[in-house]
């Protein structure tokens, strides 16, 4: 009677006596070189996650205090990659460009194995067709996916649809961008060919009307000299909008490089400076090596890398995200600049800041990345072909806290997630 007593006493002085620690966090990446470039963290850290956000960056996290962990020896950690020029819009409409179309892209398939975690839209849907692409593809998506709406209200449907400048409504572009404020981050314009500046001017005043950028695809036919992307920049255009496909070479565009001399266009750099934000938009024919190498040379950067994703880009040089990545690695770009350029950057063009970094509190999108050594080569849709020693490759991508890729199965223990 008297031990029982005593082992009572005890129990109510010491409730946990004889049990293990319990377990903090959900997940730790160990071990890990961590690159934030919102933050300027740039060497080996652990991460730790709790609750689906960032709960501790250190240098040495208990193991022990989590459910799973991850061993990123060798390999780095990067917030979840943002790519803002997608097309997801994806339906059984064969007669149609990019809007509920077969030649876009079911996000969930192709985002996480390539360390993306977050994708916006580039215009497939517009005013009038985005409450269905919400639907079919925003609210089934495990991928976080957002939205520049298309100054068309048909959105990206091809052909004359792009070009019914009575179906260009800033008004209802604004009005339904801020009934879906959550997922819109801003207004597309594409594929218009007549040589005026109705399309720019529209899309702008919609971003006018409720403080968001607009993304340019620029150019019109080949029938007419090409409008002048000076006057774009300088006279249209609004610190904070974006002009896609920098780097392309087409009869239709007025291209950053100089084709006469080789030299990028001055003014080129005096926009950029001025605030408008530059992407990549690679695609299937908006990239080439003869714009891109000597813009690099002369010190112009892409503000952001992104891949203009459908099913007529992604087998041939563009690939995905990584490949992108890995090919401005090969053109002499810093890889702390090049991370920066798919997540932080990314996150700053379309007013996400709450995205693209590891700050504590933040959702963790993470990317576990392994730049992996040896001879591999990138080309353009001419041909033209360029040798890099590093190609980056995904390891675990995290997604909101929960594991939802991982390559070669680090982490453990492993949970194994059955689709029904």
């Amino acid at each position: 009677m008297i031990k029982f007593c005593f082992l009572i006493f005890a129990y109510l002085l010491f409730p946990n006596a004889g049990k293990t620690n319990a377990q903090v966090y959900s997940i730790v990446i160990k071990g890990g070189h961590v690159i934030d470039p919102k933050n300027n963290i740039d060497g080996v850290m652990d991460v730790a996650i709790k609750d689906g956000k960032i709960e501790l960056l250190a240098k040495n996290i208990n193991a022990k205090d989590a459910k799973q962990v991850i061993n990123a020896k060798d390999l780095l950690v990067t917030p979840g990659l943002i790519d803002i020029h997608t097309h997801d819009f994806h339906g059984n409409h064969a007669d149609q460009y990019l809007m509920d179309a077969p030649s876009a892209i079911s996000p969930d398939g192709f985002t996480f194995r390539t360390g993306v975690t977050t994708v916006v839209d580039a215009g497939s849907s517009g005013w009038r067709t985005f409450p269905l692409f919400k639907e079919q593809t925003i609210d089934r998506s495990e991928t976080r996916v957002l939205a520049f709406l298309n100054i068309v209200g048909a959105g990206m449907r091809g052909g004359a649809y792009e070009q019914n400048i009575e179906d260009m409504s800033p008004d209802m572009a604004a009005y339904v961008a801020n009934q879906y404020k959550d997922y819109i981050v801003g207004f597309k314009v594409a594929h218009f060919e007549p040589a005026n500046w109705i399309a720019v001017d529209s899309a702008v005043k919609a971003g006018k009307l409720t403080d968001k950028p607009v993304m340019v695809d620029f150019g019109g036919d080949d029938s007419h000299p090409p409008l002048s992307i000076k006057e774009l920049f300088f006279d249209h255009l609004r610190p904070g909008d974006i002009y896609t496909h920098v780097f392309t070479e087409l009869k239709r565009r007025d291209p950053v490089i100089d084709e006469s001399t080789g030299k990028l266009k001055p003014f080129v750099l005096e926009a950029q400076q001025k605030g408008i934000f530059f992407d990549v938009g690679f695609g299937g024919a908006s990239f080439d090596f003869r714009q891109a190498i000597p813009a690099l040379k002369a010190g112009f950067y892409p503000n952001s890398i992104s891949t203009d994703f459908h099913s007529g880009s992604m087998n041939a040089s563009m690939k995905d995200m990584l490949n992108l990545m890995s090919m401005f690695l090969a053109m002499g770009m810093d890889l702390k600049e090049v991370v920066a350029a798919s997540t932080w950057h990314p996150a700053v063009e379309i007013k996400r800041e709450e995205l693209g970094n590891l700050s504590v509190g933040a959702v963790a999108d993470i990317a576990v990345l392994n730049l992996r050594k040896g001879k591999f080569g990138f080309w353009d849709r001419n041909g033209y072909k360029i040798k890099g020693d590093q190609r980056f490759e995904c390891a675990v991508t995290i997604r909101a806290g929960n594991i939802v890729y991982d390559l070669n199965g680090i982490a453990e223990p492993q949970v194994i997630k059955n689709s029904e």
